[in-house]
């Protein structure tokens, strides 16, 4: 493995998603990221479904190491002042105010690393009238206009992933690498400041570029519409995805798949801004057309005609998949508490080399001893 950011300690008082997601972007790169946890407890994602090792908490926390400590303990809060000494970057993800009284604020670690990279990540920013108040990813989704793209135009409710979690997290990655670059040409540790709200406003770039440039404020079906996305159930009850773009060999690939060539003679379909404006009528039409064949019999012919398709995994399916395996995305590892612990590698590869090695979460202070022996000898030398 090729561990760009080997050379890089960062120390994590992260909780959820947004701050254990930036350390593991990091992480994956190759730091070593000590997660600071709470003692007894930990991270609150650990009990997210009992036990103090859920799901939750080992999407976000692979590749680190763990240390339990209590900052209100003198002892503890000396071994926490060492390990800021000994880092290059620390993430916290609390609302403002909060990393202070646990003496984890920019102004204090500072005094104990000048150098230090401090990156903050807030809901809302810090400043402003809604500073304090608590936001969560579905929160920040509402707040810049994202969640009204992924909800049902009827009947709503809140669907898919922590889309707003994972992106900060992310975002504030890509920053702390950014400041440490500079720090490292010569220049001072920064101040890292980042909201869920100012990160989703950024993603959702394209609905606000879409407003202010031609008026169009962007519903769920707006880009599937325009960029002729598809989606159907298959006679053996799997489904498949296509995606026409403009291309018109795409849209002449799938009549001739599907045999479907009549069409081009239908006015509300011979043309793309036709197709455009009765999407839901061309759905109506291919709705039984798909339910005719399985899906393997469908991939095949759209890959006859070179349709840009494919079948519309769910997560039992996706990593099995020929090109998945053939990329090595799947990777599976030993872990003390799960026996193997099987996940996603890191999606980057350098000088054609796959980042294939991946360490289990950590449980609550695994590595404990091992940091306060580190840090003993770092006080020595």
């Amino acid at each position: 493995m090729v561990r760009i950011l080997r050379d890089v300690r960062v120390v994590e008082l992260g909780t959820y998603i947004t701050g254990p997601a930036c350390g593991m972007h990091l992480a994956d790169l190759g730091a070593d990221v000590i997660k600071v946890e709470r003692p007894g407890t930990g991270d609150p994602f650990r009990a997210f479904k009992g036990g103090l090792y859920s799901p939750h908490y080992q999407t976000y926390n692979r590749n680190k190491r763990s240390i339990a400590l209590d900052t209100k303990d003198e002892d503890d809060l000396a071994v926490f002042h060492d390990l800021v000494a000994s880092a290059d970057i620390f993430i916290q993800n609390f609302r403002p105010g909060v990393a202070e009284r646990l003496g984890a604020g920019e102004d204090e670690l500072r005094k104990i690393n000048p150098r230090l990279v401090y990156c903050a990540i807030s809901g809302f920013g810090t400043s402003g009238p809604s500073r304090d108040r608590p936001v969560f990813d579905s929160v920040a989704q509402a707040a810049s206009g994202y969640l009204r793209l992924l909800t049902p135009p009827t009947d709503p409710r809140v669907i898919g992933p922590a889309i707003a979690d994972a992106v900060t997290g992310q975002y504030a990655a890509m920053a702390c690498i950014a400041a440490l670059f500079e720090r490292e040409k010569g220049g001072q540790g920064r101040r890292v400041d980042i909201s869920m709200l100012e990160a989703m406003c950024h993603f959702n770039l394209d609905a606000f570029t879409h407003f202010y440039s031609v008026g169009e404020v962007m519903g769920p079906l707006s880009r599937p519409t325009v960029s002729q996305s598809y989606t159907f159930e298959c006679k053996d009850g799997a489904w498949i995805a296509f995606h026409l773009s403009s291309p018109e060999k795409f849209w002449e690939g799938l009549l001739a798949a599907t045999g479907q060539e009549q069409l081009n003679e239908d006015p509300r379909f011979n043309e793309r801004l036709e197709r455009i404006q009765h999407q839901d009528e061309l759905i109506a039409h291919f709705t039984p057309v798909f339910m005719q064949k399985t899906r393997d019999e469908w991939c095949a012919l759209l890959l006859e005609h070179e349709v840009p398709h494919s079948p519309a995994y769910d997560a039992s399916e996706a990593l099995e998949d020929a090109q998945a395996q053939h990329l090595n995305i799947k990777v599976s590892v030993p872990s003390a508490e799960l026996g193997t612990f099987t996940t996603v590698r890191p999606p980057y590869n350098f000088d054609g080399a796959a980042q294939t090695d991946v360490i289990a979460p950590p449980v609550l202070d695994e590595h404990g001893d091992e940091i306060r022996e580190e840090l003993r000898k770092l006080r020595a030398g």
